[in-house]
């Protein structure tokens, strides 16, 4: 199966948001999301909105952002279309927030979006499907080449611990918390094509994996693989889809910029010459783990010795050393607001601040409402 990659002439950047609708009085998910983006969807082409879309429940509406050339943009773009929904929102008596997991609503009152897509997938899925009442951010950074993208996705899963870690904010499911910084991570690895990507040598094999999984009627197209980080083709870009649910822009605008960073420098250092380093792939999972249930409290491992590394730690090294790429794209405010947030903690363990002061988990849900409106951390 040939397929075609439609490159990218540098590293521009796409950012992909699933917004929660909360009814502001039960603090519950609401099943919104037809009647806030037919509103929406008015005076377009088709009456549908540009850049605001379904997900596979009616509780969400994704954001998405065009092809930007750096992250000020993306986040502009962001800010632009989230106004939008939030005041059709607001208008219903709805909220919007961010996280990876809603604190406390069940999965079983969820209702499936009206696209056909969703019902293929709900009947083939099943209970692994119905469970996904989880959110996240994927980033897209263009890349210049089919093969470079293979490296650069090869190489991006030593830092699947660092998006995770600064992300992580799924302490709670069902009303209870799980012990774990980023809970959505583990449920959404239960899918058979989710989770952490297959290592492939080069494009042929990329080729060759879609060729069998379409053939067998395992998947249709690249939209059915859920990988933390996979190559999209139709994009020419390295897709990140490592994190959970960002309560606030300016954290996205970080998270935004630690992406094209890191895709521009791997980037240079294949038009260098060099071989981009890979972590083995038991390392790479305990990785993930460790990120999953620690957060930037995680001690990740930095070897094939077995020598742990606190994240925290790994993660400054990493914004240093790409410092001087940012300052070139223009976002190094961006890059080092992820200092920031290992000072004042991600959104798990300020969720957690908010239950060990006294209160619960629908004070949990304010406090995410509050950080998406006043773009500040509580």
């Amino acid at each position: 199966m040939h397929i075609p990659f439609n490159a990218s002439e540098h590293s521009s950047l796409g950012v992909e948001v699933e917004l929660e609708i909360v009814d502001r009085r039960s603090r519950e998910l609401a099943s919104e999301a037809t009647s806030i983006l037919d509103e929406l969807g008015a005076g377009h082409p088709a009456g549908e909105h540009p850049k605001a879309k379904h997900e596979l429940f009616e509780c969400t509406i994704e954001i998405i952002t065009g092809i930007c050339e750096t992250v000020a943009e993306a986040r502009e773009d962001l800010a632009t279309t989230l106004k939008e929904v939030a005041a059709a929102a607001e208008r219903r008596n709805l909220a919007l927030l961010c996280s990876g997991t809603h604190p406390f609503s069940d999965w079983h009152d969820q209702k499936l979006s009206p696209d056909p897509r969703y019902a293929r997938l709900m009947d083939e899925m099943q209970w692994l499907a119905r469970r996904m009442q989880i959110f996240g951010v994927h980033f897209h950074v263009g890349v210049r080449s089919a093969e470079k993208s293979i490296a650069i996705a090869n190489a991006l899963t030593a830092y699947i611990p660092h998006f995770l870690a600064l992300s992580a904010s799924s302490p709670y499911w069902h009303g209870r918390d799980t012990g774990l910084a980023s809970s959505r991570s583990k449920v959404f690895e239960n899918l058979p094509t989710a989770g952490l990507p297959y290592r492939l040598g080069d494009w042929a094999e990329f080729e060759l994996f879609m060729e069998t999984l379409v053939n067998a009627q395992a998947i249709t197209s690249i939209r059915e693989v859920w990988w933390d980080i996979r190559p999209h083709p139709n994009f020419g870009t390295v897709e990140l889809r490592i994190c959970d649910g960002i309560p606030r822009l300016g954290e996205v605008a970080g998270l935004a910029a630690l992406a094209q960073c890191l895709v521009e420098w791997l980037d240079t250092l294949l038009d260098r010459g060099d071989t981009l380093p890979v972590p083995r792939e038991w390392v790479i999972r305990v990785n993930k783990w460790r990120a999953a249930r620690y957060g930037i409290d995680a001690e990740i491992i930095g070897d094939d010795h077995g020598t742990r590394v606190p994240v925290a730690q790994s993660i400054r090294k990493l914004i240093d050393e790409l410092s001087p790429v940012a300052a070139r794209l223009g976002c190094l405010d961006e890059l080092t607001s992820n200092l920031e947030t290992l000072v004042r903690g991600p959104s798990y363990l300020r969720q957690r601040r908010v239950v060990s002061a006294g209160g619960s988990t629908v004070d949990v849900v304010d406090s995410l409402v509050r950080e998406m409106e006043t773009d500040r951390s509580t």
